[in-house]
């Protein structure tokens, strides 16, 4: 089974520094259908504007992970680590316990587009924990490159969760699939660009959510930059 998750059907909230669409349901937006897709349970598309940011708040058993698109996000928090995160990078922050932290845009001039994804634990009240690495275009170029996953798997950063976080770039002929379980579930959003996803054509914002699938195939790139989930169900 597949649905199509288009951009604009998306929450949206506009707080003048921060504009943002939910793609499941989120603060003051709220729908019975899209409460999360599995043990997926935000993908926030925020735009913060210059010199602004969110303040020090805190979680709890949760893993969430920052994907920068433009801009430069930096992040401080109770754990002691103060870090810019740019494009490229994936950042995880493991709330557990319990964490503080906050998000700042401190460009003058310029503003931070970035993805903040919330993924639920497999277990409660782990310690907190922190990790960013790099991910180069060269290893997401034309495939899917694994970039969150349990125990961090090939070189990924680590979560403790059920989950797998792909990204990757296509364009042109580029092209790749992903065996996947049917008993488990897959989204798969895309970033920018447009990409057909088995056969189904999707544009910057839209999501393809998939359950009792066999697989997953990517192609007909135009400039796209992906991520795929594969998630418990």
């Amino acid at each position: 089974m597949m649905q199509i998750r288009r951009s604009e059907a998306r929450g949206r909230a506009d707080h003048g520094w921060l504009k943002s669409h939910h793609s499941f349901s989120f603060a003051d937006y709220h729908d019975p259908a899209w409460m999360g897709w599995g043990n997926l349970r935000v993908i926030n598309e925020d735009r913060i504007a210059p010199g602004t940011g969110f303040g020090t708040h805190g979680h709890r058993d949760m893993e969430i992970i920052s994907y920068v698109l433009e801009g430069n996000l930096a992040h401080r928090d109770s754990m002691g680590n103060v870090q810019g995160i740019e494009p490229g990078e994936v950042q995880r922050m493991s709330a557990g316990t319990g964490v503080r932290h906050s998000e700042f845009n401190h460009d003058p001039n310029g503003q931070t587009h970035f993805l903040q994804i919330w993924i639920e634990p497999d277990r409660l009240g782990v310690e907190p924990g922190y990790e960013q690495k790099r991910f180069d275009d060269a290893e997401k170029r034309g495939k899917l490159r694994l970039v969150a996953a349990p125990g961090g798997a090939s070189g990924a950063v680590s979560m403790h969760a059920d989950a797998r976080m792909y990204a990757g770039l296509f364009d042109g002929e580029e092209r790749a699939a992903l065996a996947l379980d049917p008993s488990r579930k897959a989204y798969v959003h895309l970033v920018r660009g447009e990409l057909s996803v088995n056969g189904e054509r999707l544009r910057a914002g839209d999501a393809l959510a998939l359950s009792n699938e066999a697989a997953v195939v990517l192609s007909d790139g135009t400039d796209a930059e992906v991520l795929l989930f594969d998630l418990q169900a």
